[in-house]
């Protein structure tokens, strides 16, 4: 077994790699019965070791209300550096594998809930070239999977619109075009060349603050200094296009994401001045992760994919007939 020993002015730390990852699972649960579940351990052993960890730092690593637990100042810095270890150790088990020549790991993949749309076609197509890589898929809103990439619990994102700041780095990899859309028997599929200000008279469906297209819209209508239109906001693309299917009002999309509700006829494009707006997905990554050979496996092939997975998606021409 591993042990970590630290020795700050003669006080040592002893903590062993089986304790870290008990405790890394108990703060994203906040659950000792979930985190035992997880590590199929029992419970009065999880919680044992949880006390050791909090022996051994000498400051309690959760409050505990009821039966509700929550993370303290210690076990916040607590979760950041265990998760900083789990990060140095997988590195290390890349670099041999690299070193032995060996093509295997695990890949762990956050995505927007847009790209869900296209990824797990991707990912059929991966694991079955690339069998020996396990990869997990963890789909967010565009808060969340940034989030994700901070803690360090996922090595590569995909997204439409990347974070700002010097600590990611983000490469385009496919066009992602954002149409509007509207039930069969909405009065403006009939119309050509729908102007901002006609648009802005409508009802939209949205999605909520913090995704990436939300922000695309309402730059959109302030770029033409118009007020966002009235609107509903749903937290899913799903729920959008069934509520615009049910003539609830407009939605703004990724062409990616209707294509066979365009295929069956279920909803139309708009012919909307401005549109589509052009956007691109991007693979991001944390700058100071040093990826896995699994890592840069996926990456490259996702850049060699793009381009035929972004033919097979209807175009706004034939889609607005």
């Amino acid at each position: 077994m591993l042990t970590i020993s630290i020795d700050y002015n003669q006080t040592m730390l002893h903590l062993t790699i089986r304790q870290l990852k008990i405790f890394d699972a108990v703060a994203r649960h906040l659950s000792h019965s979930r985190a035992a579940k997880e590590l199929y351990l029992s419970q009065p052993a999880v919680s044992m070791q949880i006390k050791q960890v909090e022996h051994s730092v000498g400051l309690p690593l959760f409050d505990r209300v009821g039966k509700q637990i929550h993370l303290t100042e210690a076990g916040q810095e607590m979760l950041h550096y265990t998760r900083n270890i789990a990060q140095q150790l997988e590195e290390m088990d890349a670099m041999f594998s690299e070193m032995k020549g060996l093509e295997h790991g695990r890949l762990n993949i956050s995505a927007v809930s847009t790209a869900s749309y296209f990824m797990p076609q991707l990912l059929a197509k991966f694991i079955q070239q690339h069998p020996k890589i396990s990869v997990s898929l963890h789909v967010a809103n565009r808060d969340a999977v940034i989030r994700l990439l901070a803690d360090n619990s996922a090595d590569l994102a995909i997204m439409g619109q990347p974070p700002e700041g010097t600590d990611m780095l983000s490469q385009q990899f496919m066009q992602n075009p954002l149409v509007v859309i509207a039930a069969l028997h909405h009065p403006l599929t009939k119309v050509r060349n729908i102007k901002p200000k006609q648009l802005a008279q409508e009802v939209f469906l949205l999605r909520e603050q913090g995704s990436g297209t939300r922000g695309v819209v309402e730059r959109y209508f302030a770029s033409h200094h118009l007020k966002l239109p009235t609107h509903m906001e749903m937290d899913t693309n799903e729920a959008i296009k069934q509520s615009v299917q049910a003539g609830m009002g407009l939605g703004i999309i990724s062409l990616h994401g209707i294509e066979l509700e365009l295929e069956i006829k279920r909803l139309q494009v708009l012919s909307v001045d401005h549109f589509p707006i052009m956007r691109h997905w991007h693979i991001v990554q944390r700058k100071s992760k040093r990826l896995s050979t699994a890592a840069h496996v996926f990456n490259q092939f996702l850049l060699n994919e793009a381009e035929s997975l972004a033919s097979q998606i209807p175009s706004k021409r034939s889609s607005t007939k």
